[in-house]
């Protein structure tokens, strides 16, 4: 009984027949019937011969096929590596608590936002956030249901910026919620 084939496997194969017929190492008939054999293989067995025809005995295709590479998730994510981002990030959340609610994000925002993605992501969305939080509370007074509005939502901000810097000491991406993205 022969191991079965995964779909990478097979578009592992399909990557070396395209390469193959690109260099001009056989035409179209033999790439559409190589094309077909690897595509619908169903074991090991079915796929060897291709990469036989390809690049003759197993062992000189074994050792000249580059093995993928992973992504580690940190740095597909684009995660820091250091607490100075983290601390940055943090700061430009908890600085809106004694009083710089755009001020503090806009001044992390022009000094680590310029060397750190890092810090500039997590000062965009305070700093979004912030501005929400201020023209909400410039334009609700103007209702009746925004004056009891008012006191709710400045809880909520404080609560939600307490979320967003230790959301940022723990590497994590931090999203206000019901705000508005007017600084990209």
């Amino acid at each position: 009984m022969e191991l079965r084939v995964t779909n990478q496997d097979r578009e592992h194969v399909v990557e070396h027949v395209k390469a193959a017929y690109a260099e001009g190492r056989f035409d179209k008939y033999e790439f559409d019937e190589r094309l077909e054999r690897a595509m619908t293989a169903r074991t090991h067995g079915d796929l060897m011969p291709i990469m036989t025809e390809l690049y003759g005995p197993q062992r000189r295709w074994q050792e000249s096929v580059p093995r993928p590479v992973s992504i580690p998730p940190a740095s597909a994510r684009g995660i820091p590596a250091d607490s100075g981002e983290r601390l940055g990030g943090a700061a430009a959340h908890l600085l809106a608590l004694p009083g710089l609610l755009i001020i503090g994000p806009l001044i992390m925002l022009l000094t680590g936002g310029k060397t750190s993605p890092y810090v500039r992501r997590h000062a965009m969305e305070a700093l979004n956030f912030h501005l929400m939080v201020v023209g909400a509370t410039i334009l609700l007074p103007f209702t009746i249901i925004g004056v009891v509005l008012i006191p709710v939502i400045w809880v909520a901000a404080f609560v939600l910026t307490i979320v967003g810097g230790v959301s940022a000491l723990a590497e994590n991406d931090f999203r206000y919620p019901l705000t508005l993205r007017l600084v990209k």
